[in-house]
């Protein structure tokens, strides 16, 4: 204050002082039951979009997709299991497509073109016919994470791409830099948020310890 506001002192005497570094706070993800609850709810359901709805939340947790890049997903951006993602800045990159994501995507296909398409270069289609927006997904997302018995403030659609990230590097020995590629992020320290230990992680890695067993 002295310093900044009084101009009382020349020199700033807390500037060569250590300031307490600000404590980065895990991401919130579905475990991987919880997961599996969820896709089988939104299978379960008998909606005209039921289709539509899972293959975006299976494109969602298996793909760690932004819902923007969800939305913006074209016809033409999917061929065979490769998908062009639209990211940040308008920066390309390509996601490959699981089974799941095909399988999801195949059912969804086959019924897409009786759903009324005014906007044929979108892949996800509203009820009017149009491209689907992102609070449309976040009131679908919340609606079946809801009907998985799960809490819907605690989980929200960008959880999903939490979600994914954590279950590629828990379960899929993906290593952080090719996890920076599949989620689309410039800075590796923001992937590394993704990468969080859980304590059985924790538990593994200390008995692996040459010296465990001595």
């Amino acid at each position: 204050y002295l310093h900044a506001k009084a101009k009382l002192l020349t020199s700033n005497p807390a500037s060569e002082l250590d300031t307490p570094k600000l404590r980065k706070e895990l991401p919130k993800f579905l475990t991987l039951e919880e997961s599996k609850r969820l896709l089988a709810i939104t299978a379960e359901s008998n909606e005209k979009f039921a289709h539509r709805d899972y293959c975006m939340l299976t494109f969602c947790l298996n793909c760690g997709l932004r819902v923007s890049e969800l939305v913006g997903i074209n016809m033409n951006h999917i061929q065979d299991d490769r998908l062009t993602v639209l990211g940040k800045g308008n920066k390309e990159r390509v996601v490959y497509l699981n089974n799941a994501c095909l399988k999801a995507y195949h059912n969804y296909i086959e019924l897409r073109n009786s759903l009324g398409v005014k906007e044929p270069r979108a892949l996800f289609i509203s009820r009017n016919g149009t491209r689907i927006t992102p609070r449309s997904v976040q009131l679908i997302v919340k609606k079946f994470i809801t009907a998985a018995g799960l809490d819907p403030d605690k989980y929200s659609t960008h959880k999903l791409r939490h979600t994914a990230a954590t279950l590629m590097y828990k379960y899929g020995n993906v290593d952080v830099r090719a996890l920076q590629e599949i989620l689309g992020h410039e800075n590796l320290n923001t992937t590394q948020i993704y990468t969080h230990i859980d304590n059985e992680q924790l538990r593994e890695a200390a008995n692996k310890n040459p010296l465990a067993d001595l």
